[in-house]
């Protein structure tokens, strides 16, 4: 009341409640407390009143942002990494490879795959031979659990010896052709015993 220079009455009628909610206890003729939804009212009202230590927020109201918060924290799921960088051409994967983790929105990653976290794993691209479905630099989501080769001309992350690369590959009778998107690129081959399948490319983060 100080601090708003009115009544108990101008200052009830301006929050929009119940004028003998603050005159009675204001008076000593309750011993009640002002309720929640009253003090959610004064603080909404009178925002620049100093004495608010921090924000009223009714059981309601911050059961609703636990649930909230609870739902985020479950909905983000971690997903593996590494500091490959897999030749869009050919690239020497033989050193060691350092494993990180991100975490990510479970909804988001159904929204293209159904395949388990645990058999996700982020990298990126190097090169332009896949350009444009794929370009140098971008990061690229490989299902590790898919390896077996269909004749869908998938892209599929793979080595042949010491060498990694992001290509289409297509079976053919004594071996695989190893394609590339990029008009420039022509198309190569490795017999069955020479490639090695790391998992399927089954999505990218493109820039604009």
């Amino acid at each position: 009341m100080a601090h708003a220079g009115m009544s108990a009455t101008e200052l009830a009628r301006k929050a929009k409640i119940d004028p003998e909610t603050l005159r009675k206890p204001l008076k000593g003729l309750t011993d009640y407390r002002l309720s929640q939804r009253t003090l959610e009212k004064l603080q909404e009202t009178y925002t620049d009143y100093p004495g608010w230590a921090q924000k009223v927020e009714s059981p309601r109201s911050a059961f609703h942002h636990q649930l909230a918060e609870q739902a985020r924290s479950d909905d983000l799921v971690e997903i593996n990494e590494i500091d490959l960088r897999y030749g869009m051409g050919a690239s020497d994967v033989s050193g060691p490879v350092e494993v990180s983790s991100r975490s990510f929105s479970r909804e988001w990653l159904r929204s293209f795959t159904d395949a388990r976290p645990a058999d996700l794993v982020w990298t990126l691209g190097r090169g332009d031979s896949m350009d444009p479905t794929i370009r140098d630099g971008e990061p690229i989501l490989i299902n590790l659990a898919d390896r077996t080769l269909t004749a869908d001309d998938c892209v599929w992350a793979c080595t042949v010896g010491d060498f990694g690369m992001i290509k289409r590959l297509r079976p053919t009778g004594n071996g695989v052709t190893i394609m590339s998107d990029s008009k420039l690129v022509s198309d190569d081959f490795a017999a069955d015993d020479e490639l090695r399948i790391i998992g399927r490319v089954i999505a990218k983060v493109g820039r604009l």
